[in-house]
């Protein structure tokens, strides 16, 4: 069992090596890195050598990258999106193509898991984001590319018709070989889709990484565990019931200190700890 955070913390602004130390000061082992250039330029080979600095400098390790959703991200939200799911052809391909860039940092810094969104979120009413076919053609695509690199595809339970919890389980088990490909649970996004220990047990056999954050059942806030209303005693019942041991990776929302956000997220991993390690 271990705990990370997503570089999601500081999205809006370029990735530094204080943002790792900062990190690994409040006791987490692992990052999720969110691949968006204006965050992290993950096609500048230079970049990505100085991470891999910048991580053996802190003991972090690079557990997963997310694949790019958007080119830009700031304080306004996102500029345009990338969507796998898109039934414009050349739309698709771009997304799957950075995709591709994004997982070869790989052949630099070893990691486990690239996550990828199936579409975009209802929410953003992109017509034509979230077309199944496309879908399953990019998942394809990418999780072809990503096995000589070492790095298993996670299909995120986002709120959109292609990806519930039983809608990416029912295409691994059915539409994909699922060799390589599994699933993360997004714990903030099945909350406001519906019962997160339900979708617990759904993607069970399929779990391979989680993004951790909570809310109040309406918005998508990512805020730190026990600060919004999931059942957090029974939904980490439930993943000790499916006997999940990986990776716990916070994702969450800058809410003013990025500083105050890791200390709050440090004592909601002291809980999780006690409850995951009760008999």
């Amino acid at each position: 069992m271990r705990f990370g955070i997503s570089t999601h913390l500081f999205h809006d602004r370029r990735l530094e090596r204080d943002h790792l130390v900062q990190v690994a000061a409040y006791g987490f082992e692992a990052i999720e890195l969110f691949a968006t250039r204006s965050h992290f330029d993950y096609r500048d080979d230079g970049a990505v050598e100085q991470l891999g600095q910048w991580l053996n400098e802190t003991g972090l390790a690079l557990h997963s990258i997310h694949a790019p959703i958007t080119d830009v991200f700031g304080r306004d939200g996102w500029s345009a999106t990338y969507s796998t799911a898109v039934n414009d052809n050349a739309k698709r391909q771009a997304a799957v193509q950075e995709a591709d860039a994004a997982m070869q940092i790989a052949k630099r810094i070893p990691f486990d898991v690239a996550v990828l969104h199936l579409g975009t979120p209802a929410t953003k009413n992109n017509p034509g984001d979230n077309h199944r076919g496309a879908a399953i053609r990019s998942l394809e695509e990418i999780s072809r590319a990503a096995e000589p690199l070492g790095v298993r595809v996670a299909v995120e339970v986002i709120p959109n018709r292609l990806s519930d919890a039983g809608s990416l389980a029912a295409l691994l088990e059915s539409e994909i070989d699922a060799r390589h490909v599994g699933i993360c649970l997004d714990f903030g996004h099945a909350h406001v889709m519906g019962d997160v220990a339900d979708a617990v047990e759904t993607v069970a056999e399929h779990l391979i990484t989680t993004h951790v954050h909570d809310n109040r059942g309406r918005d998508d806030e990512h805020l730190v565990p026990y600060l919004g209303t999931i059942d957090w005693n029974l939904a980490l019942v439930t993943m000790q019931k499916i006997g999940y041991d990986g990776t716990y990776m916070m994702e969450l929302a800058d809410t003013g200190s990025s500083a105050a956000v890791l200390e709050e997220a440090r004592r909601a991993r002291q809980r999780f700890e006690r409850t995951l390690t009760q008999p």
